[in-house]
């Protein structure tokens, strides 16, 4: 793992160099000085390979002259007035990626421009470059030298070392969060199970988290034939985990449900062979969940929050559920189960209610990956978000969009419902063919959130996995919603 220390404003004799370059090839205090003092090497670069210092962009100096550098590397993050932390973190991540796999040290000076907070500007570029330095190299028995991480220790130069020293220590609890919600997400099926994913969140009892966890025969005690009638196809018996963390008291909680399934098939509406591989990450929601509560309790949030996870696994066998079932949900309501791969909906409808009649929350957002559909609507770039609250809709939109990970509202209304209804149960699982999929499933979901309870889906499908990497994250599980999360309730329930 990477190692992040932070010091005051030195230049380094020997290794590598991260310098942030402002637009219009603007440098810094320390950049100047770094250029006078190397002969004029950082100005004469730029001019000749372009650079002009735009957000992300970068420029490697290999052994620059007068000096024992092994590679420069200067990093552009536009109008530093503008810079502001998603950006620095992006920077900080760009730069990671532009350095390459070669040092084993780094110094990544973050100079002082003005209008720039220097020491939240040093911790987000941290943070950033933590993020990238992501991987996942657990089942990799044969890496050679030259692909295994070399960079074991970054140092980040601050011309207010202690003041981003402290900025950053509750973000690196944030980015213990995110990896977790990675590690997850890139497990195979064939170890994460429902069991061993309600065992990673027993884990974080050792912060302080209350987790319970209820098993097969409590969940039927409580009559989730909902989430039971998904399971019932799979040798890996069901589980639901709640999370509370009470930093806070005498508050009602905000309650964060995630939808699990550790692998969908698709069930008796088997999906096809070409990309089933990917259904390992259905369970991204759920993910999101854990790390939102594990970065929660990390920085020992002052707030009361509630984390429910349904996990499943969706499966075809002689015991699996048939096409035109009908179910009865812990509500009571019951369900005409359509198509076994809508299943998503099936989990969520379970526990949304059990989040509900065991906690009296202040809000439920639930996250999943819900539908294809939303990744044709919205691509790679934004989840969708549907919500019965304005106020919490908008909450959430200013929490996705200052940590980068945005969300797009969706509308929700009476004609979709009514796609929903069946002749034979009080409602079907799917709506109709090729009509607002992504839109029919919230409704879904909506009938079972009780009056007056603010509640928003977010559907992830889109943003759970990367197949290119980002400034932040490489390629492979992105962790997408944890921050976002974590920065709901920094802005919502902590802010007081």
């Amino acid at each position: 793992m990477l190692k992040i220390t932070f010091a005051s404003v030195t230049l380094p004799s020997q290794h590598a160099l991260i310098l942030t370059v402002g637009e219009k090839q603007k440098l810094g205090e320390q950049g100047a000085k770094l250029d006078r003092k190397l002969g004029g090497v950082l100005k004469r670069a730029m001019a000749a390979n372009h650079f002009e210092g735009k957000k992300d962009q970068t420029l490697v100096v290999v052994a620059p002259a007068k000096s024992r550098l092994t590679r420069l590397v200067l990093v552009g993050i536009g109008d530093p007035a503008k810079a502001d932390a998603a950006a620095m973190e992006s920077a900080g991540g760009a730069a990671l990626a532009a350095l390459g796999n070669k040092d084993t040290q780094a110094t990544f000076l973050v100079d002082a421009f003005k209008g720039q907070n220097g020491a939240e500007a040093a911790a987000h570029a941290a943070l950033g470059a933590r993020l990238r330095s992501y991987r996942f190299d657990k089942y990799r028995t044969k890496l050679k030298p030259e692909q295994k991480p070399h960079l074991k220790t970054l140092t980040i130069a601050s011309v207010d070392a202690a003041k981003a020293r402290q900025a950053y220590a509750p973000l690196d609890k944030i980015a213990d969060g995110v990896f977790l919600t990675r590690d997850l997400v890139s497990e195979p099926a064939n170890t994460l199970t429902p069991e061993t994913f309600a065992k990673a969140c027993v884990e974080l009892k050792s912060l302080g988290v209350k987790v319970e966890v209820l098993d097969e025969r409590q969940m039927k005690r409580l009559g989730m034939g909902s989430l039971l009638g998904v399971a019932q196809g799979s040798l890996n018996p069901p589980r639901l985990v709640s999370m509370e963390w009470l930093g806070a008291e005498d508050e009602k909680p905000v309650v964060f449900v995630g939808k699990g399934v550790t692998f969908d098939s698709g069930g008796l509406s088997l999906k096809p062979a070409e990309g089933m591989e990917k259904m390992k990450y259905d369970m991204a929601g759920a993910g999101a969940v854990i790390g939102a509560m594990k970065a929660l309790a990390g920085r020992k949030a002052k707030a009361h929050v509630v984390g429910i996870v349904g996990l499943v696994e969706n499966m075809p066998s002689g015991n699996a559920q048939r096409p035109g079932d009908v179910v009865t949900s812990m509500s009571g309501q019951t369900i005409e189960v359509l198509n076994t791969d809508a299943e998503g909906r099936l989990v969520l409808a379970d526990a949304l209610w059990y989040a509900q009649e065991n906690f009296e929350p202040r809000c439920v957002v639930d996250l999943a990956t819900l539908t294809g559909a939303i990744t044709i609507a919205l691509g790679h770039e934004y989840a969708g978000i549907f919500s019965n609250n304005d106020a919490l809709n908008d909450q959430l939109l200013s929490a996705g969009k200052n940590v980068a990970e945005p969300l797009w509202r969706f509308p929700l209304g009476d004609a979709y419902d009514k796609q929903l209804d069946s002749p034979i149960a009080d409602m079907k699982n799917i709506g109709s063919r090729g009509q607002a999929g992504s839109i029919t499933a919230a409704q879904f979901l909506q009938r079972f959130i009780k009056k007056g309870v603010a509640w928003a889906h977010l559907d992830i499908a889109g943003m759970a996995w990367l197949d290119s990497a980002k400034t932040t994250c490489p390629k492979g599980a992105s962790a997408y919603g944890v921050r976002l999360l974590d920065q709901f309730v920094r802005e919502v329930a902590e802010s007081k």
